[in-house]
């Protein structure tokens, strides 16, 4: 079975947006991926798009950049992952049975 490419790396000018971003835009990029998991399973792709989409959302940055929050995301045991990870389209998330829980 053949499989496009891996998601592309992002480039110097889309490094330098994200290096720009602060503190409360990067928690509303992941708050927005997180808000769209659910417990089924669903697409990378979906997460990403509607993420983008959103009427709040952070301008400027690109579709790579959430895709690779999203691998963030379950490797801070956030959410579960099937598929491959470095290809959205084939990948996907939901939220884990036993989230982790956030500390004050």
């Amino acid at each position: 079975m053949q499989f496009e490419p891996p998601d592309r790396e992002l480039d110097a000018e889309e490094q330098q947006r994200i290096a720009e971003l602060s503190a409360d835009q990067l928690r509303a990029i992941d708050d927005a991926l997180l808000d769209l998991a659910h417990v089924e399973w669903r697409k990378v792709a979906y997460l990403v798009a509607f993420a983008m989409t959103n009427a709040d959302r952070v301008r400027g940055v690109p579709d790579i950049y959430y895709a690779q929050r999203v691998r963030a995301l379950v490797e801070e045991g956030k959410l579960e992952a099937q598929g491959f990870l470095d290809r959205m389209r084939y990948s996907e998330v939901r939220l884990p049975a036993n989230p982790v829980l956030e500390r004050p």
